[in-house]
């Protein structure tokens, strides 16, 4: 039986058995602008709002996020369930989310194609911030026994904190980015402390078992830690914390109703005439975000010009481009850099009545997105590195007529489920380039095939199912008996830090 809204809401109130359901992100699953004096909610681009979202919705609880200066008020009432923000000074918010979480945590764990900055004021705030959430936690909780599920990198601290404070609470945290390996994390300077606050977790999930490894392996590196690695357990302080590796999804049944919606259709008529007569349409969507191997992409586009000159004004690429983290240097440049490799192919290759690349440097809205995905003979998502990507499943989900080639990096988390695609490695050009030409050539029952096999993958594998896998996981460990837990596991740990 496939997971849906319905079995995953019976699942929390059977699991959580009445207890209070708290998660906690960095991003508010809403942002608010001003519209002709009202203020309007808008899905703000990026993975964890899109998959966690329709979770509450149906779990309920509380969502605690950052706020901004555009939220309404401190607590919201939605659709299932009640949003609190937290408004954070903006120089700790510096401090935190541009400082230690992306100019430290985010390269590093994504192999640090830019040089990771460790400022101890970055750390100083980072520290802070993870405090003010858990004061927040703490009230929400109450005294009383909770179940908090906290989200990414941006809150490795909290869950110790949680747990020194109310021993009761049952803490789980999803890390979505990779987990960097123990050569690389070592780099961190205050990586014993951060691997301890992850350690105060009951349950700690990432999207595929490499990521698990290298944090196992970073513990045994750095902490007076005991792996039970027959069990994906780590003892720790007299604690265990229990090791997921499940993979983030969408929620495909939405999606896919979507993207056959009378919206849909009208966008897709309307870029359909705004891209002219092009044979084929190839497409991108992604963060403006130097792990996505933007520029790497149009290069290789360039290169199938110069190398199959009958392609020349029959293929029309449309990247869109979402602007991100503006503020940090990288970005800034990345925009530099994708702004002028598409200057260059198309001052190189196109003409008065074709343009190669479609730059479009903005957030599109979801039947905006799924019309070009209809649209499209080929979509990349080719990552340099990454721990999911959903852009992926999302395609794949608004193709329900069976058609469209997904071209996938070997380095995205998605591709150890996603083997229908044509698999990449994103750094070789020519490589990228032959993926496009053989997307171009595919004959449609091979197209068909893929796309079927990719699809039964993401029905199956969706939001609903990795909500489910994780709360079943974190209600076994509520049940526990304090005293009885993991009888048979090692209560005496030895030193094994290398």
């Amino acid at each position: 039986m496939l997971w849906n809204r319905n079995r995953l809401q019976h699942l929390a109130k059977a699991s959580l058995g009445g207890r209070k359901l708290i998660v906690v992100s960095c991003r508010s699953p809403y942002s608010f602008e001003k519209r002709d004096g009202h203020l309007v909610p808008t899905t703000p681009a990026g993975g964890l709002t899109a998959a966690l979202k329709p979770v509450m919705e149906v779990t309920g609880g509380v969502w605690i996020a950052q706020s901004s200066d555009q939220h309404p008020s401190p607590r919201i009432d939605l659709s299932g369930f009640s949003l609190r923000t937290l408004l954070i000074p903006n120089e700790l918010s510096k401090g935190h989310y541009e400082g230690l979480s992306n100019r430290a945590l985010w390269p590093l764990c994504h192999n640090a194609y830019y040089r990771p900055e460790f400022r101890p004021s970055d750390w100083e705030a980072y520290r802070r911030v993870n405090e003010i959430f858990a004061e927040a936690v703490l009230q929400e909780a109450g005294g009383e026994p909770a179940t908090v599920f906290v989200q990414d990198y941006h809150f490795a601290l909290l869950p110790r904190l949680l747990k020194a404070a109310n021993p009761a609470l049952t803490v789980g945290q999803f890390w979505h980015i990779p987990f960097p390996h123990p050569e690389i994390a070592q780099l961190f300077p205050w990586l014993p402390e951060l691997l301890d606050g992850m350690l105060g977790n009951d349950l700690l999930g990432f999207h595929v078992p490499s990521h698990s490894r290298n944090f196992q392996e970073s513990v045994q590196h750095s902490l007076a830690a005991y792996v039970e690695q027959a069990h994906d357990t780590i003892w720790y302080r007299s604690s265990p914390t229990q090791l997921r590796a499940v993979p983030v999804s969408i929620d495909f049944q939405q999606h896919s109703q979507l993207a056959a919606s009378t919206q849909t259709e009208r966008y897709m008529r309307e870029w359909a005439a705004r891209l002219g007569p092009a044979s084929f349409i190839g497409l991108g969507i992604d963060r403006l975000d130097y792990t996505k191997g933007i520029p790497d992409r149009i290069r290789a586009l360039s290169a199938l010009f110069e190398a199959n000159p009958a392609l020349r004004g029959k293929l029309t690429f449309v990247q869109v481009g979402v602007p991100s983290r503006t503020a940090l240097v990288p970005y800034a440049e990345l925009g530099r850099e994708t702004d002028a490799e598409v200057q260059a192919i198309n001052h190189k290759w196109g003409t008065d009545r074709w343009t190669p690349v479609l730059f479009e440097k903005r957030s599109l809205g979801p039947c905006e997105m799924m019309a070009l995905h209809r649209l499209s003979r080929f979509c990349m998502v080719t990552p340099l590195h990454d721990g999911m990507n959903l852009v992926a499943k999302e395609f794949v989900a608004s193709r329900a007529d069976l058609d469209g080639v997904l071209i996938l990096s070997r380095f995205a988390g998605a591709a150890q489920e996603l083997g229908a695609a044509l698999l990449v490695n994103p750094f070789n050009p020519s490589e990228l380039s032959s993926a496009i030409l053989t997307a171009l050539a595919m004959e449609r029952p091979e197209r068909r095939a893929r796309m079927a096999a990719a699809r039964a993958v993401v029905r199956e594998n969706n939001v609903f199912r990795w909500a489910g896998a994780l709360l079943q996981e974190l209600a076994a460990i509520a049940s526990l008996p304090a005293s009885g837990a993991y009888q048979g596991y090692p209560m005496t740990l030895s030193a094994g830090v290398a």
